[in-house]
Order: structure tokens, then sequence, then C-alpha cells
């Protein structure tokens, strides 16, 4: 599909690309026909050089226009091709954050991974009744279309939903019945929906697995059929399941799991429920755990199986059944690990007492013996006998998993039997819409059987798909009259036929299986014989015998024969089927029962999953016999697939293509690889290829005219339209083939629109370029004339600059040259001494230098003489030592020698024994000697002894002696020292009393010293004191002026506080008033109801007589019950707990009306007794009673005022106390105690307020049941006198109506008093507040007092007080004493009056004297605005003045609001007359017919506003002669005596009220219903700024198959509605700031629904379109000035509509920009300015696409704020109204009545 021009320069390009799959690129070199490359520039600057394929010469495929890229639709792409569709899709996905797009008839989905918040109620409004391509796709569009396709053509529907496992495709289908649920508008659509979503948990955890590709993987098809009645409500659902995949429960690849169902109960076998289950962990099953992935991450399989027992409670399923599947489900379990053991070779068998088998036989209630047996034995019939075989063990095992697949199938079944049996309702099917949800094209490294038949599937699916878009390809050319010839497309027909034609592969297959011997091998030999050379689909691999390879539609697919034979005999042993029938567990039983016809009720039959084995119900009425397991599966699969696409092709299909992006689940991340390979696989791109066969790119002649209108000459235009656009195409476009022309569009071949665009584009920028040059040549003219008048100027300023600086620079020359000379002597002076001086330095410095040089060498010469002289010293003294050293060791060595001679001698003499004999004698003499010294010793020693002796006697007596003598001296020395110490005493004292003498002189002359030093530092401080009191004062000034800045602050602060609070209170009120309008609304439609279901029993009472009239009030309530037990239809806005609310009221209205009548009875019985005898004593003692009670009263609202006095002293003394013991500064600051006694003290006062308001509350009510007690009490008096006399007390009659009234008088008067009461009250609040903020100004000020100052001030404000407050209360004193004495006057003048009329109607002189009845002539009178009615007349009225009223002629000719006028004169006659009954009944009636009118004509905007302007004007009037001082204020005089007299009318005004609440919302509902079709075309769509914006190609956007646009709305169309509404509301006489609310209310529905809509449609997000919208809003806000009501706050719910467009045409680049946007957008939501940025779209090339990094810029810096994360705007929201009091000047007696009215019977009074 080679491109016309991809060999221009420039031309960018798509080329192959092995990880991107395809990447864009840029010509840069033109190719020539030959050339065997071409020249490409990458987007990343790498140039390559791209070779062309040699055979074919294909050229790339070229790349769409920029500004069409991230259409909707990818038919609106001019190339169609692979890559254009895949990079389409990738910028929607990534850059737009858009999942879902249109390809034609298709809508391609693609997975996010996240969760969106599309699919609200909101969502689901606005595509509510839009035609397909109008929004931006979604799944909510396909379902619309159906839905109307549906309605409009009386056609069943279904919407196809497929892809691979992950992409999404259960939630598609969920999302869609969920829209269908909503938009039907049933009242058990609800029901419904939750049924069918409660079905979901139980079909995935029975239906649902892990796979490698998917956590929560549909192991099996669905098609659900949504039944609607005759009006298009849901009535019930209906499911089929299909390709069940039975080998998933015994075997698992690795990281995939079983069913979750498996999961789910082991995680929940600790239950005590569940332990005779016998259940363990999931890794002691051989059925969970060979996927060794047994656990789910982030899922609680625990949790997982309480939500499933919740939904088979929800769809009926009772807890024993549910118990009995568990036992089923462990039973597989336990069988699945029985272990079967080899005996030979030829036979098996079960160890005996397996636990496993044990558990399997008491679980399903089967006996073990018979079980084990036929698990390892198979039974084999012939003609005669009957054969026992035993079982290999392989064979046992495989007969073994397959009872547990068949077990499994069987109860997968029974599950969805019972759920359809839940969904089926009894109500008669009108249509349906069916949506699939089927498994996608499969291909894996090992496909199987399982792939074959889901492939064969698809082959099927993508026939009938190829087929339809065909079909509607052909219808519109046939629609449009234009000659077509067939288009070339793929047909997998053929594929079909090698399939499943005679002897195709499942012919084959199913021939094989019957063969006594056949397997595989044989097989696969067959199909090489009969297909390998006849057909070219089909293929054989090279390395492989035992394989063979179909072409599919989508890529070819190698199928490994192994395991063909087998999975299509899926045989299950017969002897193991009869031993479950035989079980005694009755579900086990009842899944086997009548298995010939096990078909589901649904028709649904179950087959394959991915790499499993097929389970499929045989079809009802089958015989039972052994032949049942004979009909292979190939069979049954193809049988149940022709039912399906009988089904589907009986039905109009819609298709969903769901694209996996990633195989990693990550969010928003796109794999070109896997898209590419879905794309192919779900048959978009085959839809893409049909489409560009044809004339894929089509225009309506407007868009082309809108759109290349710049292609045009004006001579080219013509009226009409369809021929300028001919004339102008085939100028345009040479080859007549490349489009062709409709009756209503324009037909292109593909390229053709690109080639145009690029015209348009051309022609655009050279208009631009002149536009520019033309420009440019005028502001260089202008430049050029200002530059040269500039140099004109500045020469003639230049030149006489130069002759001045001429004769300046003359004279600057010869000062120049004096100067020099001068400058030049210096210089040479300077230059001379400063040589000299030099010279003179460098002498010094040398001669200092030599002189140095010198005295270093006699220095040196010096220094060497010394150190010589030392050296020679040194040497010398060494020498001496040296010689001195060896001189002492010559004499020591010498005199060794000699005593070594010496010592020889002697060691020889010592030796000889003479030697010893000498030695011996010397010692005999030495010896004798020593004897002689030894005794001269001893007589030594006695000698000495004996003198010792004599010395101590001797010494003993001197010692006595010496004793004696030692204390005589001792005596007088003690003498000596008492004289000595007393001189030393004297001496000191004289010596102290000296140093005293000098201290005393000393330190007077320190005092002396001290005293001047003090007086200098007094008088020093004394100027430090002034200098720091003046700096005090200025403080205490500043402190002041801080003091004052402060409380100002503080003020300003409170009444910040009390604005803020205040708007809080309105903005609670506003809401308030919102629910309570809300709930006037729900109670409408619960009104509507009732009325419908009593219009429906008055129908059936006909036919059952015998049944009883329910009351009202019991059938409301009866309303109210269905309402909260039935589904959420009946209040489709109404919330659980208002319905509770509604039947709460309800149920206290019941018992408040039924103890209303009890104690009336009571009252009745005990008035009736003795009233005629006690009348004269009762009343008296009435009044006097009633006049008592006022005094006691007023006495008691005196206590309570002095209490209250009390109180507030009391919280005076606490304040004054708090604030006495905090002295700290800043007492008064926020915050600090005081401020918080303050503030409790203003607290109390205002609960106290709430308080007085709702004793007033309690009292009125209490005087307004006193008074009807009272009329009830005198009526029956009245009427008894009459009854029992002959009228003898006619005259009492009178004068106890005349009573009467003045009593009503006295209580209108009294309920005056109270409600100035209230006043007071808040008069006293206010006072308070005030005497508050006095108390903080004293507090403050007191704070900068001393203490006793403080303390006196505080004393004298506290009598200045008490003094006040006496005053008061003795001024409330005597004004109370005044109205008692003034009540006792009137009570005297009363008691009279009583008395005169008892003494004329004596009894003597009714006997003497009869008088009749006479009727007392009354004067005349002017006429006092009263119309009187006869009772019998009320219909007539209602009748002529409401029912049968015709607006238009009362709005056109008589006065606004006649007919309130004359209801009110009716009623104010009714009480004149005080005739209660006649009051209610005609309120009643009133209120009624209004309702009655206002549903029988509720779609009439003029009917609907003119009784509101009637209700609000008929509920002024009740106010305006109420006669309440609030409403009276601006009353004429004669308006005041009109008031009502007897009757309190506020309940039934609050009646009036609520109705004319209701009123209103219809009045806006209406509105609403008139101006939706007109705002989205007038708003968006119309171009009121012609050529601005030029739609851009829109595909299949308007489809043939959906409702055409009756007509086109303009912005004029809105603004005539409007001021057909406007002026209709001003003819009928409606308040104006009413009109201002409704108003205001119509433009937040325009600004709501076109934000909304342009938040929906990319095509509307572009920069000409933001201009458009602001200039419709600037015309709106011109309606409203016209009108006079920019004020009504209209223009304000613009707001975010106008920020919306500023955000599409301001800049969207630099971070600036972001942040001018975040400071403009105020009125916007995050989400939505997102939105608006990921929509953007350029229409022209000019303009540029926002970047991903501006958007994430933008969520950055919105990221902090607090705002709701919806994303459009509420369109049902009406804002809360109000009536605020508008007081009629027409006095009511200048009021005529016309006589076309027809009231005639009504009598003015």
């Amino acid at each position: 599909m080679g491109a016309p021009h991809s060999s221009t320069f420039c031309a960018r390009v798509w080329i192959p690309d092995a990880e991107e799959v395809w990447k864009s690129a840029e010509l840069t070199k033109d190719y020539k026909n030959g050339d065997p490359s071409l020249q490409l520039l990458l987007e990343d600057g790498t140039n390559i050089d791209h070779k062309l394929d040699p055979k074919t010469k294909n050229l790339p495929y070229l790349r769409n226009p920029d500004i069409l890229v991230g259409e909707n639709d990818l038919t609106a792409l001019s190339y169609l091709h692979e890559p254009a569709v895949l990079h389409n899709l990738k910028v929607r996905f990534i850059d737009s954050k858009l999942i879902y797009t249109y390809c034609g008839i298709v809508l391609v989905a693609i997975n996010p991974y996240e969760t969106l918040p599309i699919y609200g109620s909101d969502i689901i409004n606005a595509y509510s009744g839009q035609n397909m391509g109008d929004m931006d796709p979604h799944i909510f569009a396909v379902a619309e279309e159906a839905y109307k396709q549906m309605a409009r053509d009386e056609r069943n529907q279904s919407i196809i939903v497929s892809g691979e496992s992950g992409a999404g495709k259960t939630v598609s289908a969920k999302y869609a019945m969920r829209y269908f649920a909503t938009v039907s508008g049933s009242a058990s659509e609800a029901n419904v929906e939750e049924k069918v979503l409660a079905s979901n948990p139980i079909m995935e955890a029975i239906g649902n697995a892990k796979t490698t590709r998917n956590d929560n993987s549909s192991r099996f098809g669905k098609y659900i059929e949504i039944g609607f009645d005759t009006r298009y409500r849901i009535i019930g659902a209906n499911m089929r399941t299909y390709l069940l995949e039975k080998s998933r429960v015994v075997f698992q690849a690795d990281e995939e799991r079983n069913y979750h169902i498996f999961y789910q109960l082991c995680a929940s076998s600790h239950l005590p429920e569940f332990k005779n289950l016998k259940l363990s962990s999931a890794n002691d099953f051989l059925y969970t755990r060979q996927g060794r992935s047994p656990v789910i991450d982030g899922v609680d399989d625990t949790k997982e199986l309480c939500t499933t027992r919740h939904a088979f409670t929800l769809l009926g399923i009772n807890e024993s059944y549910q118990m009995g599947l568990f036992q089923v489900l462990a039973a597989i379990l336990h069988l699945g690990n029985v272990e079967i053991k080899d005996r030979d070779s030829d036979s098996s068998l079960i160890p005996p007492n397996n636990r496993h088998l044990m558990a399997f036989c008491e679980l399903v209630g089967v006996n073990y013996q018979d079980m084990s047996q036929w698990l390892c034995h198979r039974k084999l019939k012939t003609a005669t006998e009957t054969y026992i075989k035993p079982l290999p063990r392989l064979q046992a095992t495989n007969a073994r998993d397959a009872l547990s697949k068949h077990i499994y199938a069987k109860l997968f079944n029974w599950i969805v039997e019972h759920v359809n049996k839940a969904l089926i309702t009894n109500i008669k099917q009108h249509s349906f819409i069916g949506v699939l949800d089927i498994y996608g094209f499969e291909t894996f490294e090992i496909n199987s059987f399982e792939q074959f038949c889901i492939n064969y599937a698809n082959e099927k699916l993508q026939q009938q798909f190829n087929m339809h878009v065909f079909k509607l390809e052909q219808e519109e050319y046939m629609k449009e009259q234009i000659p077509w010839t067939l288009i070339d497309f793929y047909d997998n027909q053929p594929c079909i036929n090698l399939i499943e034609a005679k002897m195709g592969i499942l012919d084959l297959l199913d021939e094989e299986c019957k063969m006594p011997k056949g397997s595989d091998d044989s097989w696969a030999q067959k199909l090489y014989n009969t297909h390998l050379k006849t057909c070219s689909l089909f293929e054989k691999p090279r390395m492989s015998n035992r394989a063979f390879i179909i072409q599919h539609f989508a890529d070819k697919v190698e199928y490994q024969c192994e395991g063909f034979l087998e999975k299509n005999k899926d045989t299950v042993n017969e002897e193991q089927i009869n031993v479950l029938k035989a079980s005694k567990f009755d579900l086990l039983v009842e899944l086997f029962q009548d298995e010939e016809k096990a078909t589901s009720p649904t028709g649904q039959v179950p087959g394959t999953g991915g790499r499993t084995r097929l389970s499929i119900k045989p079809d009802k009425g089958r015989e039972r016999s052994s032949k049942e397991h004979k009909k292979t599966v190939g069979c049954q699969f193809r049988n149940s697939l022709q039912m399906l696409m009988d089904t589907l092709n009986a039905t109009t299909p819609h298709y969903v293509r769901c694209i996996k992006p990633n195989d990693f689940k990550l969010a928003f991340s796109f794999d070109p690889k896997r898209a590419v390979q879905q794309l192919r696989a779900c048959g978009v791109l085959e839809t893409i290829r049909i489409s560009a066969a044809g004339f894929p790119s089509r225009w309506t002649y407007q868009e082309f005219f809108s759109r290349y209108r710049v292609l045009m000459k004006q001579k080219d235009v013509l009226p009409d339209r369809k021929l300028t656009c001919k004339n102008v195409l085939e100028k345009l476009v040479q080859d007549q083939d490349k489009y062709q022309f409709g009756k209503t569009k324009i037909f292109f071949r593909a390229g053709q629109v690109a080639y145009l665009e690029k015209l348009r584009a051309d022609k655009l920028r050279a208009a631009c370029i002149r536009i520019q040059k033309t420009i440019r040549c005028w502001l260089a003219h202008k430049k050029y004339q200002r530059k040269r008048k500039a140099a004109i100027t500045i020469q003639r300023f230049t030149r006489g600059y130069q002759a001045r600086c001429l004769a300046k620079f003359m004279r600057r020359t010869q000062a120049a040259t004096i100067i020099q000379k001068y400058q030049r002597m210096c210089v040479e002076r300077k230059r001379y001494r400063q040589k000299q001086a030099a010279a003179l330095a460098m002498q010094t410095m040398l001669r200092a230098y030599m002189a140095r040089q010198k005295y270093q060498a006699l220095l040196r010469e010096h220094k060497a003489v010394i150190i010589q002289k030392h050296v020679r010293g040194w040497l010398a003294r060494c020498w001496y030592k040296r010689c001195l050293y060896s001189i002492v060791y010559l004499q020591c060595c010498i005199r060794r020698m000699r005593a070594r001679r010496e010592l020889k001698k002697l060691k020889i003499e010592a030796r000889s024994v003479e030697h010893f004999k000498k030695l011996n004698k010397g010692m005999e003499n030495k010896i004798m000697q020593l004897q002689r010294k030894i005794d001269e010793q001893s007589k030594e020693n006695r000698s000495i002894n004996e003198r010792l002796v004599g010395l101590e006697n001797s010494y003993s007596a001197e010692s006595e002696r010496m004793r004696g003598e030692l204390s005589r001296l001792r005596g007088f020395e003690e003498e000596a020292k008492n004289k000595t110490n007393q001189v030393t005493s004297l001496l000191e004292e004289l010596e102290h009393l000296k140093k005293e003498l000098s201290a005393t002189q000393q330190e007077k002359k320190t005092i002396e010293d001290w005293a001047q030093t003090y007086r200098d530092e007094m008088e020093k401080m004394v100027s430090e004191l002034k200098d720091q009191n003046g700096s005090l004062k200025k403080e205490k000034d500043d402190l002041n002026r801080l003091i004052q800045e402060q409380s100002q602050q503080m003020t300003e602060k409170m009444a910040r506080a009390i604005a803020e609070e205040t708007q809080q209170l309105e903005t609670d009120l506003n809401e308030e008033r919102s629910r309570y309008q809300n709930l006037l609304s729900e109670h409408l439609h619960l009104e509507e109801k009732y009325d419908d279901l009593k219009e429906e029993m008055a129908l059936s009472s006909v036919r059952y007589t015998h049944i009883a009239i329910i009351t009202y009030e019991r059938f409301t309530l009866l309303i109210c019950n269905h309402t909260q037990s039935s589904c959420h239809d009946v209040t489709r806005g109404i919330d659980t707990s208002l319905t509770l609310k509604l039947q709460k009221r309800l149920t206290e209205l019941e018992q408040e009306k039924q103890s209303l009548r009890n104690e009336l009875e009571n009252k009745e019985e005990q008035f009736q007794r003795g009233l005629f005898k006690a009348i004269k004593r009762q009343i008296p003692k009435f009044f006097t009673y009633y006049f008592a009670a006022t005094p006691t009263l007023f006495t008691s609202q005196r206590q309570e005022l002095e209490s209250e006095n009390k109180k507030l002293r009391h919280d005076l003394a606490e304040m004054r106390q708090s604030l006495l013991g905090d002295a700290a500064t800043g007492a008064g600051a926020p915050g600090s105690p005081a401020y918080k006694v303050l503030l409790d003290q203003l607290n109390s006062a205002c609960e106290e307020l709430e308080v007085r308001k709702e004793e007033v509350l309690i009292l009125r009510s209490q005087l307004v049941s006193q008074k009807e007690a009272m009329h009830h009490r005198v009526k029956m008096a009245f009427h008894h006198l009459l009854l029992n006399e002959d009228g003898e007390l006619w005259l009492v009659n009178q004068g106890l109506k005349e009573t009467i009234r003045l009593l009503e008088h006295q209580l209108q008067t009294q309920r005056r008093g109270y409600d100035n009461e209230v006043e007071a009250l808040r008069g006293e609040l206010q006072n308070v507040k005030e005497e508050n903020n006095r108390q903080q100004q004293l507090l403050a000020q007191n704070l900068q007092l001393p203490p006793e100052a403080r303390i006196e001030a505080s004393l004298q404000h506290e009598i200045t007080r008490l003094t006040n407050e006496n005053l008061d209360l003795m001024e409330q004193l005597e004004k109370q004493d005044r109205t008692i004495r003034k009540l006792k006057k009137q009570l005297k003048v009363y008691s009279k009056r009583i008395g005169e009329m008892g003494g004329q109607t004596s009894p003597g002189q009714m006997v003497d004297e009869p008088i009749h009845p006479v009727n007392i002539p009354r004067r005349e009178k002017d006429f006092q605005g009263m119309l009187e009615y006869k009772k019998e007349d009320e219909l007539k009225l209602v009748k002529n003045l409401i029912l049968e009223l015709k607006p238009r002629g009362v709005a056109v000719n008589l006065i606004p609001g006649l007919p309130a006028y004359i209801l009110f004169m009716c009623l104010r006659h009714a009480d004149y007359v005080n005739d209660d009954q006649k009051v209610r009944t005609l309120l009643t009636s009133t209120i009624n017919s209004i309702k009655k009118i206002l549903k029988k004509r509720g779609d009439d905007f003029e009917t609907v506003s003119f009784w509101l302007a009637n209700t609000c004007r008929f509920l002024h009037c009740l106010k305006q002669y109420s006669g309440d001082e609030a409403f009276m204020k601006h009353n004429t005089s004669r308006q005041n005596e009109h008031c009502l007299s007897n009757f309190d009318l506020a309940e039934y005004r609050q009646v009036i009220s609520d109705l004319a609440i209701q009123i209103y919302q219809q009045l806006i509902k209406c509105m609403e219903n008139i101006l939706q079709p007109m705002i989205v075309s007038g708003m968006l769509e119309h171009e009121t700024i012609q050529g601005v914006s030029g739609v851009k190609p829109t595909g299949l956007r308007k489809r043939t198959s959906s409702i055409a646009d009756e007509g086109t709305y303009t912005l004029d169309s809105i603004l005539r509605q409007l001021s057909a509404f406007h002026s209709t509301m001003c003819q009928h006489g409606t308040d104006p700031e009413l009109i201002k609310q409704v108003v205001k209310q119509q433009f937040y529905i325009i600004g709501a629904v076109t934000l909304n809509n342009l938040l929906l449609r990319k095509d509307m997000c572009s920069w000409s379109k933001g201009m458009q919208i602001r200039y419709n809003v600037s015309q709106l806000e011109e309606w409203l000035r016209d009108k006079g009501l920019m004020t009504c706050g209209a223009k304000e719910t613009l707001e975010p509509l106008i920020q919306a467009a500023q955000l599409l045409q301001v800049k969207k680049k630099t971070d600036e920009d972001a942040e001018a946007i975040c400071s403009m957008c105020l009125a916007l939501t995050t989400a939505q300015i997102v939105k608006v940025l990921n929509l953007y779209t350029p229409v022209n090339e000019f303009e540029e696409r926002v970047s991903i990094a501006f958007i994430r810029t933008i969520q950055t810096r919105l990221r902090d704020r607090c705002e709701s994360p919806q994303l459009l705007m509420d369109t049902k929201m009406i804002y809360p109204v109000t009536f605020p009091f508008s007081p009629s000047s027409l006095a009511l007696e200048t009021i005529q009545i016309p006589s076309s009215l027809n009231l005639g019977f009504l009598t003015r009074v």
C-alpha cells in the first residue's frame, strides 16, 4: 500500500523497526525510479540508507498530517495502514490518557491498569441520548447505540467483547450492563444489575484462575442476555457459558493456579463449618500445588470465600446447598490425592484404607470398595459377553483425573443453571441485548486442541465481523447513491472449510477417533495426505511429522498433534458414573440425574479454555445410553458455535476489542509489539484495510465547504453548497477516481484528505506570507519615514554641535599648548630630580655595600684567629691527655707484674708446715691475752655497779630538793605573769582608744566626702529620672497606641469572624434549604407514585370488589415501606435515610391524628354534659380565667427576667474574679482566660436566645390549640342551644360571636406581643454583646492602672451597671403594671357586656313573648374586597379558575395574578364569617387542583410559569393580610383593615410555600427539557463567528444507523428561547427576585451542559473553539445586560465555562504559562484542567499540541488543591429557591372579575 507522494523531499514516512515495530523518518533526498534505497533522517537525528525490496519496489508508508494524529476515529485518518493506526492509538493512550478509540464500527479499548473516573453516573447521563460519534469514544457510547437501535429498530442487539486474557473484557462487559441498568429507567433494574454483578464473584470463583498473563483470567466464555419489556426496561437476564477449561482441575503449568474456589476452601479450612471437609493447606493437594504458586499477591482467599458465599445467598442458594457444593469441591481435591500403585505391568491397585479415598467416599456418600475397584478396572462389552479389565497405573490415573474433571463440569453447569434461575423473571421478554465475553485469538509456543477450537471460533467470529463491515460499507454507498464495486478483502471461508467442511480437520479427527487403533500419528498422516497439496492454508513443519500449520486470518499457528484424539474423545468410565449416581448425597445425585438432558436451561454448551479439554453437554431429548460419551468434543463444539453464530446473526452486532498494552500490568505503558500482535488478531487492521480499499474519508458538503473555503475563490462560491464543492474539487483533484459525490457526502480515497490538507496549509501559508509581506512593507516604510525625519533633525543639531565643538577645540588647543609647555618643564625637572636622587641613592648603596664587605672580611679574619687559638689549645690538651694516659697505664702494668710475683711467693709459703706452726703459736698467745682482758673487765664492772648505786641514792635526794624549789619558783612565776598581763591590757586599751580616735576622725571625713558624693549622685539621678519619666511617657503613649491598634485589630478580627460565621450560616441555610426542597421534590414523586397506584387500585377494584378500600394514610405508609424494601428506582435520587425519614414522619402523623381524634371525642363527651345549664356561668369564668392568666404570665416573665439578671450578675462576678486573678499583660488578648470568659458569656446568651425562641414557639402552638378548642366548644354549644331552644338565644349567639372575635383579636395581640418579646430578647442579646465589648475595653483600661485604682474603677463601673439595671427593671415593672390595669379594665367591660346580653334573653321573656328569628339589617358599606360563594359552588370555582383556565388569555388581557387575588378574596370571606370548614376545604381544593393541573400539563412552560406566579402571589397575599406587623409595614390603612381576623394560616402558608417550591422545580425541569437539545449545538457546534474554525475529518462519526438531528440550533435560538422564557414570566407577574433565580438556574444549566460536552469531546478542544465559546458567552452576558439581570448571579455560573475557554486560548509552554493557568482557572477542578489540556487538539498546522511535561507541571502545581475529584458538573443540581416577601399595592376592593372567567356565582361583599 505504497503512498503516492512518498518520494518527495521532506516527506515523512514509516519504516519497519525491530523494537518499535514502526519508526518515523523523513526523506532527505528525492527518490527517483530505479533507486535501490531511500536517504532518510530519523527523529533522533540519525541518517540512514533504507534499502527497498528489490522485488516489489514498494515505498514506505506515508505519515498523516499532525492535525490528524490523535483522532477519535481511526477511519478519519487520511492514510490508513498499520503504522498510522498504531501511532494514533499510542498518542491517545500515552499523551492524552484516552483508552477508547473508534475504528469504524469497532471500539478499541486499551486496558490502562489504573482506575479512571470516567464511569460515574454523571458520565452515563452525559452519554445518554447522544448519537455515537458525537461524544468521545466510550463503552457507554456503544451501549447507548445498542440501546437506541433496539428501541428504534425493534431488533435484538449484541455487544461482542473480545481480547486477550487481562485485556479488560470482563470490566467492559460489566460497565455496559451498568449503563443499561441506569438508562432503562425501570423499577427493578438496580436489582437485576445487582444480581448480575452478584453472579460475578461466583463465576470468577468457579471459572477464573491465575495464569502467567493474568491473576484473574476467565477460563470460559459467557454470553449474557439482558431482557427488556415493551417499555424497554430491564426485566431479567440470562447467561450462557462456553469453553470451560476442565483440564485445569487436574493440571496447572508453572506459575499458574487451579480455579480460585479450591484455594478459597483451603484457606478457610480452619473455620468450624469446614472441619468435616478434612481440608488443609493448598500445598497438601495434588490438584492445587502443581503450579507452585498457591498465593496471589494482594488477594485474601478467606475474604474472597466470604464474598462468594454472600453472592450465593443473594442469588437464592441457601446455606445447605452451599455446604453441599463445598463438599463436592473438597471431594475432588481428595480424589486427586488418591495414590494408585502398580500391581504388575498391566494392572494397578489402590492400597487398602487409603485415607483420601475414604474421605472422598465419605464426602460424596458412595461405597469405598466400589469406587476403589472401578478406579483401577474398566468394563468391556461385546455382543455376547462383558469383561472386567484391569487398568495399568497410567490409565487408572488418567481415569481418576477424567472423573474429577467430569464432576467439576457437572458442578459448574449446576451453578450456572441456578444463577440463571435467579436472573430470569416471569415477565414476557420483548427484546434483549446480549453481551458476549469470549477469548480472543490465541497462539503459544505449544498449541494443542484447545487453541485449535478457540482459533476456530475466532475464525467464525471474524467472518461474521467482515461480512458485517462489508455490509455497512455497501449500505453506505447505496444510501449515498454512488457507484461501487466489490471490495477485495480477506475472506476466511477457505480456512473455515479447512476446519469444518467434509474431510476437513474436524471430520478426519472424528473419523480417527472411531478407529480401533487410531493414533495422533496416523491422524497427522491423513491430514498431510488430504490437505498438504490441495489447500494453501495448510502446511507441514519442516522438522516435525506430528504437527501441522494453519494460516489463520491473524497469523500462522503451528499445532502439535499429540493429545488431539484423547481430548476429542473426552471419555469417562461409565461404571464410575454409576457409582456416583448410587450416592446417598442428594446434591451429587441431582448433578448426575437426567444426564441425557444435562444441557443448561439457557442452552449454553460448555467447552474448553486454553491448553485444556472441552466439556460439552449433549442436546436435550437424547436417551441415556453408553453412546452419549461417543459424541466427540469437536462435534459438540462445532454445533454450539453454530448456535452462537445463529444468535449473533439474528441480532445487530456491536464490537469492542480489548487490547492489553503490556504484559507487566504497568499503568499507561504501551508495548508496540504486543499491541500490533493483538490488533492483527482482533481484526482491527482488517477493518482498516477494508475501509482503505474503498472511500475511507467522508465529508458532508457543509463540512467540506467550511474546511476548504480558503481554497475557493469568491466567484466559485455559489448558493448551492453541493455544486460549489463539486466545482472546486474538480479543479483541485484532477483524478476523478479519487473521490465520489454522494447525496449528502463526498467520499475520498485514502490519502486525498492529506493532499487537500496540504493544499489548505500551503494556501494559508501563502496567505500568511502575503499578509506578512504587506505588513512588513508598511512597517518598513513607516520606519524609513521616521528615520529620515529623525536623521534631518539629528543632522541639524549635530552640525551646530560640531561648530560649537570646533570653537571649543581651538580654545582648548591653545590652552593645551601652554599647559604642555609648563607640563613638559615640570616633567623634565621632575625627571632630572629623580635621576639625581637615583644616582645619590646608588652611590650610597654602593659605598655601604663596600664597607659592609670590608667589615665582613675583617670579622671573618678575627673569628678565624679565635678558632685557630681554641683548636690549637684543644689539640695540645688532647696530646697531653694521651701521654698521661699512656704513662699511668705503663705504671699499672709494671705494678701488676710485681704484685703477681709477690702473690706467687706467698702461695708457696703458705703450702709449707712451718708456716702452720707459726700460725698456731701466735693464736695461743692471743687467747691468753684475751683471757686476761676479760678478768680486768669484770672487775671494772663490779666497781662501776657500786658507784652507780651510790649515785642513785644521791640523785633521789637531790630530786626531792629540786622539786620543792621548782614549785616555789612556779608560784613566783604566776604572780609575775599576772602583773605582766595587767600592764599589757592597759597598754592595749590605750592603743585601742588611740585607734578609735583616729577612726572617728577618718569616719567623719569619709561621711563628709560621702555626703558630697551623694548630693552629686542625687542631682544626677534626678536628671536621669526626669529623662526616664519622659521616655516612660513616650512608651506609655506608644503602648496606648499599640493597645488601641490591637483593640482595633481585635474588633476587625471579631468582625471578620462574625462575617465568616454569618457566611457559613448562610451556606448552611442554603444547604438546608436545598435538602428541604429536594425532600419536597421527592415527596412529590411519592405522591405521583401514590396517584398512579391509586388509579391502578381503582381499575383493579372493578374485578375484585371484595377488597376493602385502603385509607390514604395507611396506603401512603404502605408505599413508603414498599419503597424502602424494594429497589432504588421509585425515587432514583432518594437515599435510604430519606425514605426512613418519610416513613417515620408518616407514622408520627398517624399517631398524632389518632391522639387528636381521641382527644376530640373525649372533649365532646365532656362538653356536651350540661352545656345549656352552665353556659352563662362557664363563659364569664372562661374570660376571667383567661384574662387573669395574662398578668400571671407577665409576672412569670418578670421573674424570669430577674433570674436572668441574677445570672448575668453572677457571670459578671466570675468574669471580674478571673480578670483580677490574672494580672499578667495581654489578659484581654484572644486566647486569654478573660477572652474565653467573654466568649462563654456570648455563647450562653446565644443559647438563652434559642431557648427563648423555642419557648415562644411552644406558647404560640399552645395558643393555637386553645383557640381551636375554644372555637369548637363555642360552636358545639351554640349548635346545641339552637337545637334545644326555639331561637330564644339568637342574641346570645350573636354576642358570643362578637366575643369570639374579640378573643381572636386578643390572641393575635398576644402573638404580636410574643413576637415583640422575641425582638426584645434579640435586643438584649445585642446589649449583652455590647456589654461584653465594654467589659473588654474596661479590662484593657484597668490593666494599665495600679491595683488600688483598678479595684476602685471596677467598683465604680459595677455600681453604675447595677443602677442602670435597677432602672430598667423598674421601667419593666411599671410597664407590666400598666398592662395589668388595662387588661382588668377590658375584663370588666367584657363582663358587663355578657351580663347585659344575659338580661335581654331572660326565660320569662321567652315564655311570654315568643321571638321569631329576624334578620338584622346591615348598614350599607363600601366593598370590602371579599367574594362570597356557596359551598356547593366550590368545585365550580376550582374548575373554572384553575383546571380549565387558559394561561395565555389571562396573561394577555387581565391583571397579573388575578386567580390568586380571587382565591384570596374568597378566603377572606370565609375568614370573615368564621367558617373554618370552608377555609380548610377551599385551601385544600386549591392546592390539589394546582397539583392536578401541573401533573396534567407539567410539560407546558407557560402553564407552569403561570401557576408559579399565582401561587407566589397567593402566598404573598396570605402574608400581607395575615395581621403580622412584619408583613404590614408597606400596607395602606385600607389594606390593614382587610387583614384576616379569625384564622392564623401560618401552617397553610408553609404548605403553599412547599407547593411553590415544587412548581419551581417543575419549571426548571421544563426549561431544562426545552434548552437541553439547543445547548450543545448552539454553544459548541454552531460557528457563530464564520470562518474562525473549520471542522476536521470525522470518519464514521455520524453513523448511518444513528438518528439524524431534527434541526440545527444556533446561539440565536438559545437567546430567543431565553427571551421567550423571560417575557412569559414577566407577563404572568412573576416576582423579579424569582425571575433572577430562574435565570441563574438557566445559565447554570447552559454552562454545565456546555462544559460537560467540552470535556467529553476531543474535537471541540481547540483554540478556535475557545474563541467561539467566549463570543457566545459574551452574547449571553449582553442578553443579561439588556434584561437588567447582571446582578442575579447568572454570570458567575458561567465562570467555569469561561475559564475553560480561556484555557483553550492561552499559551501552554513555559512554567510562567503554567503559573498563569493555575491562578486563572480557580473555578475549574484539577481533573477538568488536566482533561482539557489532554484533549486539546490543533485544528491547523500552525497550532501546537500540549506537551506531557507541561501537563505534569500543572498537576504538580495543583496537587495541594482540596477539591472534589469529580470530572463533570452536576447538570441536575438546582439552586435552593427563596420567595422574598413582595407586597402588592393593588387594593382588593378595586379588583373586577371579568365575565370570561364564568364566575358569576361569586358575590361581592
